[in-house]
C-alpha cells in the first residue's frame, strides 16, 4: 500500500503524521511511504531522518495526496484539500464531523472513507488515541489560563498561586475525564483552589482519593455550575462525548455574571465546545472578549508544543495504521471493534451513529455500505 503523509495546512499547526520509527516500520512492512518536504520541520524531524528511514520526500502536496491509498493526517483536512478528495481515498486523522458539516457532506459527496481517531474507543470506553493530545491540552489549559489572567493579556491580574496573605487563584474544570484529570494535575500544582464538575459520582471519587480533600467535587447540575462560574477566575471546558457535539453548559448569560477578566479555555471546542459564548480561534489570535471574560478557543492546543504532541500521537497511532494496511480498511474494522467505532464515513454512508445525528443525517452500519 501506498501512504502518504502531507503537511498541515491548518493554521500553526506544527504537528506531523508520523515520525521516522513510524515510516521505519511501515517500509519494513513492505509499504511504500510519501512524505511531503518539509512535513516534518515544525516537530524538529528534517526530511532527511525520513529519508533515512526508507521513506520518498515528496515536493508538493499535490503528488502525496495523488499516489496515495492512505492519507495520514492529525487534523481534518481544509478546505484548500477537498480537490484531492477521491473515491476509494482513505484518510486517518482527527475530524470532529459534529462541528464541521461543510466537510462531512464533501467526503460523502467524493466517496473519501474517513476514520476518525477521535472515534477509536475501546470495548471500556477508553480513548486510545485522543487520550495522549487531552493530556497535552488539558495541561496546556492552565498553562494559557494562567497566562491570559495575567493583566497585560487582557485579564483579572490574578497569580492562580496567590502569595503568603493573599488568595490563590479559582479554578473551575467542567469534566473529569483525562483533559479534566490533566487540567486539574496542573491546576493543583500550581496551587489554585480547584473545582471539578463532572456527571460521573465514580470519576469524582477518584479524585477525592487521590487528593485527600484538596479539590473540591461537585455532581453537574445548573446550579453547582451557577454557583462555582460565577466566582471563578478561570474556568476550563473539558466535556466530550465521542463523536457528538458538545452540550453547551454555560449560557450566554452566565458568562455575562462572570468576573470581568476571567479567563475561559474550552478545550471541548472541536466539538462545539461546552461555553455557548466560545467560537474557534487559532494560536497567531488565540482570544477574544465577551462581556469582559476572555475567552480562548484554539482548537488544536498540542500543536503549540509539536515536538511533544507529535510523538505522542504517534504512539498511539501506528498499531491502528499497522493494522488498517496489513488488511484493508474495511476487513481492519469488521477484526476490531475499536477501530470499526473509528469509520465515521465509508461509500457516500455515514457509519457513525452519533455522528449521523449530530450531522442530522442518516446512519448506515458500517456492515450494510
Amino acid at each position: 500500500m501506498i501512504i502518504g503523509v502531507p503537511k498541515e495546512i491548518k493554521e500553526a499547526e506544527f504537528r506531523v503524521a508520523v515520525v521516522p520509527a513510524g515510516v521505519k516500520a511501515l517500509t519494513n512492512a513492505g509499504h511504500t511511504v510519501l512524505v511531503e518536504k518539509g512535513a516534518g520541520l515544525a516537530s524538529a524531524i528534517p526530511d532527511a531522518e525520513y529519508e533515512n528511514a526508507g521513506a520518498t520526500v515528496c515536493a508538493t502536496a499535490e503528488e502525496v495526496w495523488q499516489r496515495s491509498a492512505l492519507i495520514l493526517k492529525v487534523k481534518e483536512p481544509r478546505p484548500e484539500e477537498y480537490r484531492y478528495f477521491r473515491e476509494g481515498l482513505c484518510i486517518f486523522t482527527f475530524f470532529h464531523l459534529a462541528a464541521n458539516p461543510a466537510l462531512a457532506d464533501e467526503m460523502l459527496k467524493t466517496g473519501v472513507t474517513g476514520i476518525a481517531y477521535e472515534t477509536i474507543v475501546l470495548n471500556d470506553g477508553s480513548l486510545p488515541i485522543l487520550s495522549p493530545m487531552s493530556e497535552v491540552a488539558g495541561r496546556l489549559a492552565i498553562l494559557a489560563g494562567s497566562h491570559h489572567l495575567m493583566k497585560p493579556y487582557g485579564g483579572r491580574g490574578v497569580l492562580l498561586p496567590g502569595v503568603p496573605g493573599v488568595e490563590a487563584g479559582r479554578v473551575v474544570i467542567l469534566g473529569a475525564g483525562v483533559v479534566g484529570q490533566n487540567a486539574l494535575k496542573m491546576a493543583v500544582g500550581l496551587g489554585g483552589q480547584v473545582t471539578v464538575i463532572d456527571a460521573k459520582i465514580q470519576a469524582l471519587r477518584r479524585i477525592d482519593d487521590i487528593y485527600a480533600g484538596r479539590v473540591t467535587t461537585l455532581v453537574s447540575n445548573p446550579h453547582n455550575i451557577e454557583e462555582t462560574v460565577t466566582r471563578a477566575d478561570l474556568v476550563v471546558g473539558a466535556v466530550h462525548i465521542p463523536g457528538a457535539r458538545t452540550p453547551a453548559l454555560v449560557t450566554r448569560k452566565l458568562v455575562s455574571a462572570m468576573k470581568k477578566g476571567a479567563v475561559i479555555v474550552d478545550v471541548s471546542i472541536d466539538q462545539g465546545g461546552c461555553i455557548e459564548t466560545i467560537r474557534p480561534t487559532t494560536h497567531t489570535e488565540p482570544v477574544y472578549e465577551v462581556d469582559g471574560v476572555i475567552h480562548y478557543g484554539v482548537t488544536n492546543m498540542p500543536g503549540a508544543v509539536p515536538r511533544t504532541s507529535t510523538f505522542a500521537l504517534t504512539n498511539a497511532t501506528l498499531p491502528y495504521v499497522m493494522s488498517l494496511i496489513a488488511n484493508g480498511p474495511l476487513k481492519a474494522a469488521t477484526g476490531n471493534p475499536a477501530i470499526e467505532r473509528g469509520v465515521n464515513i465509508h461509500n457516500h454512508k455515514v457509519t457513525h451513529a452519533t455522528v449521523a445525528s449530530a450531522l442530522n443525517t442518516a446512519y448506515t452500519p458500517l456492515h450494510k455500505t
